[in-house]
């Protein structure tokens, strides 16, 4: 956008760029993201996420107390169609240190999974895998990804509906090898803050093609349902993430989390309200 005759635009993306910027920082102290001498990887799909996770972390590697270094890396899936030009075009038009990493893991999804079914799942572990043994090869210290807090949110209940479990998706992640510190800096960002951020940076967004739209995707159902949620009930969002931030395990039911079964009552306080009821 060309701000020099629109004030008022520049002076609304000023405050939305002090807002995310501001949010990130916070996750980032909050969960000690990022240590003195880190190499981030930072993951880029060529989606609105990705490209704004690159964009603040590039403006807070500017003023931060500490030294670390970025570098952009791509996982090129082969997917027919994908715009090979797009991202190095970008990344070196803005002199950004990059890889792109190329593994054709959409003839395996396509030969794995039967036809209507959902990809994601194969797709991610694919993907996932690619990207910590690049993580080794290249040397970072953590690998950060542009998931945000609508996204934190949707897993945590696409977890309690469809799997049993009141699990989400943290800021911040050892891998089950223990090899690899994952992170999430635009935690505590909303995805509609993202999406106006990344509209007004005209960013070359690459769309995922590989499994289509998938409207009935479960995960799309959670999207709506909280974005509905939020329509109608304006800050609900907001107390159920918080929610997750203020967990009681002695209110829930996990006997591994809390020792309900040596639980006792203190035989003094029973007494003592046993006299003051009298």
């Amino acid at each position: 956008m060309e701000f020099s005759t629109k004030p008022k635009e520049k002076i609304e993306f000023n405050k939305l760029q002090k807002k995310l910027r501001r949010l990130t920082g916070q996750a980032i102290a909050d969960f000690n993201m990022i240590e003195e001498g880190d190499k981030i990887m930072v993951c880029l799909s060529g989606g609105k996420d990705s490209y704004t996770m690159l964009e603040i972390l590039r403006n807070l590697q500017a003023s931060a107390p500490i030294n670390f270094s970025l570098v952009a890396v791509n996982l090129d899936q082969k997917q027919p169609g994908f715009p090979e030009d797009v991202l190095p075009n970008y990344l070196q038009s803005e002199g950004v240190d990059f890889h792109i990493l190329e593994r054709d893991t959409y003839s395996i999804v396509k030969e794995l999974v039967p036809e209507g079914k959902t990809t994601c799942g194969l797709c991610s572990r694919l993907r996932r895998g690619s990207l910590y043994g690049f993580a080794d090869q290249i040397g970072a210290t953590k690998i950060a990804l542009g998931h945000h807090r609508d996204d934190i949110l949707e897993t945590l209940f696409l977890n309690m509906f469809f799997g049993g479990k009141l699990k989400g998706m943290p800021p911040k992640l050892l891998s089950d090898d223990g090899k690899h510190m994952v992170i999430r800096p635009l935690a505590y960002c909303k995805e509609k803050d993202i999406e106006k951020f990344s509209t007004i940076k005209e960013y070359p967004i690459i769309p995922c093609n590989l499994c289509g739209s998938q409207e009935n995707l479960q995960r799309q159902v959670i999207k709506d349902m909280l974005q509905k949620w939020d329509l109608e009930y304006p800050g609900r969002t907001d107390t159920l993430f918080t929610s997750m931030q203020n967990v009681v395990p002695s209110h829930l039911a996990d006997t591994s989390l809390f020792n309900f079964k040596d639980l006792e009552t203190k035989e003094d306080d029973f007494d003592r309200l046993n006299i003051i009821s009298l």
